[in-house]
């Protein structure tokens, strides 16, 4: 079966880029600015697919605006695209609508968001999934010392992102420094004496007792 995405034409040569209706850069938000400038039209609507950078890290010549999809991406996995927010925003109404007609081709979730709410949303994102999957491989590491497979740890991570769906963080949240639990955060600090862990251990322990 031959994939629809054969008879896509592309190119590595930028001076060769198609005519289009909307022009994506998927790239590092360092390499925005330069990349855009370098583009040979102009008055062309381009948008970049950063969480962090401004709409306007774009060059003025084209057209600006901001097509992000807020999820995590890895080479492996697929993604339900329906599920996945899309983040848009343009200089213009017009480019808007377009923006908007593209995301609700993959998405059923599409909404404008300025340059300044998707930074702290993008800060939001970088708690919730990038320093949360940092935390699993710290609980990784600690069984791996005990030779214990980290499968162990899976029922209870899929119900903690489980319960987020009808409780808030704040209800959903257990745990001995919730509940004050003083004898089991000492041992757990006496487990973790020598370990690179116990100010993690003790940061998050002290934020949670202080809610």
């Amino acid at each position: 079966m031959i994939s629809p995405f054969e008879k896509i034409p592309f190119t590595d040569d930028i001076s060769k880029i198609a005519d289009a209706d909307i022009y994506i850069i998927g790239i590092p938000d360092d390499a925005i600015s330069s990349f855009s400038e370098s583009l040979s039209f102009q008055n062309k609507l381009v948008v970049h697919t950063s969480g962090g950078a401004s709409m306007n890290a774009l060059a003025a010549k084209n057209r600006r605006g901001v097509f992000y999809p807020l999820q995590t991406f890895s080479k492996q996995r697929k993604v339900a695209f329906k599920e996945i927010p899309i983040c848009i925003e343009a200089e213009n109404t017009e480019d808007l609508e377009l923006l908007r007609k593209l995301g609700e081709t993959i998405s059923e979730n599409v909404v404008e968001i300025s340059s300044e709410k998707r930074a702290k949303l993008h800060l939001a994102a970088v708690f919730v999934n990038n320093f949360v999957n940092h935390l699993y491989g710290i609980g990784s590491e600690i069984l791996k010392d005990e030779k214990l497979p980290f499968h162990l740890l899976k029922p209870l991570i899929a119900e903690t992102a489980s319960k987020i769906k009808t409780l808030s963080p704040e209800e959903a949240q257990t745990g001995p420094a919730k509940r004050n639990d003083k004898k089991t955060i000492e041992k757990h600090l006496h487990l973790l004496e020598n370990s690179a862990y116990r100010d993690f251990y003790e940061m998050f322990t002290k934020a949670l007792k202080k809610d």
